[in-house]
């Protein structure tokens, strides 16, 4: 009850900017309900619906007075900057999406997002590669509440990360080259993951049953003590797979603490687990379609926020991860061992006047890795491990943010420098502006720069199908935005058109040995040029149809893209085998009483061609076909009991995401999960 007085005082709901030049630094740190802003942020969230037949607990039991806010804080960079300054195209998908969604993972989950490309190897989490704008599974930033945690191994192992669904506040998505906001490996864009840091609710429970003796369990709890805020989550999924060597279990642990010491002084610790066992059928080649991956992922961060007007943000960070693959499942031969550890340090100073806001930050970033196939060999081998490499990254961020009348504008520079290129210091500039000429419409630009590494298996996996390139350049890109928004109470919309160019972009393509064999190389192309366009709209229903809910709404979004590169006259596997079209659209709505649905349509066309296998023997090469896929899920609660059904795939659709593998067809989940307050 206490608490519930305290959030009384202290949120409101914003409506609109006041238009004053300093109105964007003046409200900072303060509880907003987003209303008409969402204009700038939420108008990009992807075909996801929100719960229609239930408001969250905040707007159920809040009475909120409406204020004329001049600020709205999001969480769209390292730091917390004003909504309305984010002029590059932001997706946020909430916890409340996240909870009508028919998923089981945050790889699931992005599917629905039209700007991103999950491309699936196995459903429910086991393994995705996510890529924006066309760029690689090693060109997106993967972090968790800030902290980078791409992986230099490869960026299979990217979204090895030990998340549950019910941990997750929001997922904040940056689109094009982010340097300058989440570092060197934002390449082609960011996803970051911000997991609950409040204790609004003692626990929470889910059990989860469906076809393919599939099965899951969660569980979470948490509790305040004077300044600390403690959680603990874990979970654990499993399946005997919809298909041969398509089994899977999953095991996450989280844990967190928040200790408030005042208003504007904090300071998160994060320790995570994350195990995967998975039949991996033709993940990596269709000659052997009984491979097997075990991964182990242990993940830690300290990170703090001190300040107002002149804010400190330090952050240390570790992980570990191993991975043990089988070439044959079961057999020694061909059986790959890495292990992979990653530590750091940030600091970042954020000044903020009536003349804007001026960030400094710094980054030392160390990587290694030992294997039994990648690195150089080491004087003394150690248990499993006979090679080791190591990198380390140093960079240097300067930006500033101002607002004149109806505009922002912002400027920054990344300065990178690593010893993979010893003595060169690189420099990342990107610039930006927006204008508001009302409280409905903002139109921006937006001219960036990013850098990324070479990963570990690029540089040195050689084996009897593949060859590595240890001389291989980082990867440059440069990109332009051109971008428009709008925001009414009953509809928002936005479109965006982009260009970016890569240059020494790194690829395996086919090479032909003099023994006559052909194997797959790393190589660095000369350059890979993209042209797309990313549209989409939201209609908030409920006043217009009050039978579907008060939440009911229905959204499509639509991305469409074209790629080229110049291979040197060799065989690309993957690059040009880009997304070009994505569609996705989704309709949430009440039913009767307790019961709601969420309802989301997806269409797909891949370009590019794949070698198609059968019993392991290659039979020449296919191309990608179109498809469309349709997901169904129902919610009925009662209080703080939850029942839901998931049917995914309804139609079992027969569909690749990449190469040879097949995706699930259709497939029944069904669950409940009760929250105790």
């Amino acid at each position: 009850m206490n608490q519930r007085k305290d959030l009384k005082k202290s949120a409101f709901w914003f409506k609109r900017f006041s238009g004053k030049a300093y109105g964007a630094f003046n409200s900072m740190h303060r509880v907003v309900h987003i209303s008409v802003a969402t204009g700038f942020v939420l108008a990009t969230v992807p075909a996801i619906g929100v719960s229609a037949q239930t408001k969250t607990e905040n707007q159920r039991t809040l009475e909120v007075t409406e204020h004329d806010l001049e600020e709205v804080m999001v969480t769209a960079s390292r730091v917390e900057i004003p909504v309305n300054q984010t002029a590059k195209l932001v997706t946020i998908i909430t916890k409340e999406q996240i909870e009508q969604a028919p998923v089981q993972s945050i790889q699931d989950l992005l599917i629905y997002a039209a700007n991103i490309d999950v491309v699936q190897r196995g459903g429910h989490g086991v393994q995705s590669d996510i890529s924006i704008r066309g760029g690689s599974k090693d060109q997106t930033a993967i972090l968790l509440n800030g902290v980078n945690l791409s992986n230099p191994h490869t960026g299979v192992y990217s979204l090895d990360i030990p998340v549950n669904l019910s941990d997750i506040e929001r997922i904040e998505i940056i689109h094009g080259p982010s340097a300058l906001i989440y570092g060197a490996s934002a390449f082609a864009g960011g996803v970051n993951i911000i997991t609950k840091k409040r204790a609004d609710s003692k626990g929470y429970a889910r059990i989860e049953s469906g076809m393919h003796n599939m099965r899951g369990l969660e569980m979470r709890g948490a509790t305040k003590l004077g300044i600390a805020t403690t959680s603990l989550s874990a979970g654990y999924n499993s399946s005997d797979g919809y298909t041969d060597n398509t089994d899977y279990n999953l095991y996450n642990v989280l844990m967190q603490t928040r200790l408030q010491f005042r208003e504007n002084s904090k300071l998160d610790l994060n320790l995570g687990y994350n195990d995967k066992k998975y039949g991996a059928n033709s993940f990596y080649t269709g000659a052997f379609p009984n491979q097997f991956d075990h991964t182990t992922r242990y993940t830690s961060s300290l990170k703090g926020e001190f300040g107002s007007k002149l804010k400190f943000i330090p952050i240390l960070y570790w992980f570990r991860h191993h991975d043990i693959f089988e070439l044959r499942r079961g057999s020694e031969n061909g059986k790959n061992y890495h292990r992979g550890d990653t530590y750091g340090t940030n600091l970042i100073m954020q000044y903020t006047s009536k003349l804007g806001s001026t960030s400094l930050g710094g980054e030392l970033r160390h990587e290694d890795i030992m294997s039994s196939v990648l690195g150089k060999l080491m004087v003394e081998p150690h248990r499993k491990y006979k090679k080791y490499d190591d990198r380390l990254n140093s960079s240097v961020t300067l930006e500033h943010t101002a607002m004149l009348n109806h505009f922002v504008m912002s400027a920054g520079v990344l300065m990178h420098y690593n010893t993979l290129e010893k003595g060169k210091y690189k420099f990342y500039p990107s610039a930006s502006i927006a204008y508001r000429p009302t409280d409905a419409i903002n139109i921006y630009t937006t001219w960036g720069n990013s850098t990324r590494l070479p990963s570990f298996t690029e540089l040195y996996y050689t084996t009897e199908t593949h060859e590595s390139n240890e001389n291989l350049k980082p990867e440059r890109s440069q990109s332009v935005d051109l971008g428009f928004k709008y925001k009414n109470s009953f509809i928002s919309a936005y479109i965006t058109g982009y260009l970016m160019w890569g240059r020494n972009i790194i690829d395996w393509v086919n090479k032909q040995k003099e023994d006559g064999r052909t194997v797959s190389a790393s190589w660095n192309h000369t350059e890979v040029n993209t042209q797309g366009a990313e549209m989409g709209v939201r209609f908030r229903l409920g006043d217009l149809v009050p039978v579907l809910g008060e939440n009911a709404s229905l959204s499509l979004d639509y991305a469409r893209m074209h790629q080229d590169c110049d291979t040197k006259g060799l065989n690309s596997l993957f690059k040009l085998n880009y997304l070009r079209d994505k569609f996705v659209t989704a309709f949430s709505h009440h039913i009767y009483k307790g019961f709601s649905a969420g309802w989301y349509l997806r269409y797909q066309k891949r370009m590019g061609v794949y070698k198609a296998f059968e019993n392991a023997v290659e039979v020449g090469k296919k191309p990608y076909k179109a498809y469309s896929t349709l997901d169904l899920k129902i919610n009925y609660q009662h209080e703080n009991l939850l029942l839901h059904l998931n049917l995914n795939n309804i139609y079992d659709t027969k569909y690749n995401d990449i190469g040879n593998i097949p995706q699930p067809g259709f497939w029944l989940t069904g669950g409940i999960s009760y929250t105790f307050k």
